[in-house]
């Protein structure tokens, strides 16, 4: 299955080491600009916190464990991998992981991978 890709915001949107929320088809999904310029990676992960029920993510703090770039819950501080998703301190929960790239001055997620 071939990937749409969606404008969702455009680069200067993004803050480095820091989230937004985007809204695309009725997700929500955190936006992160994470490391230093121009090398700064960008990943972009659903904005609902599995523990915390909430719409919370994007407001949450980044930083490493291991080789891992995470992302710290607002609310119970749980770590999850901005790569895959995963949850460090409980497996069985896990963010979904969209496909992010940009294309000149914006961002864009990409739909339809799975």
């Amino acid at each position: 299955m071939s990937i749409e890709w969606h404008n969702v915001c455009g680069t200067d949107d993004l803050v480095i080491n820091s989230g937004v929320c985007a809204l695309l088809n009725g997700q929500q999904i955190a936006i992160f600009k994470v490391g230093t310029a121009p090398d700064a990676g960008i990943y972009a992960v659903d904005n609902f916190d599995p523990q915390g029920k909430a719409q919370v993510i994007y407001r949450g703090i980044i930083g490493s464990i291991g080789d891992k770039t995470v992302v710290a819950s607002p609310l119970y501080k749980q770590h999850f991998d901005l790569a895959s998703g995963e949850c460090i301190e409980s497996p069985d929960q896990k963010l979904q992981v969209w496909p992010v790239r940009v294309q000149g001055n914006s961002v864009q997620i990409g739909t339809g991978a799975n």
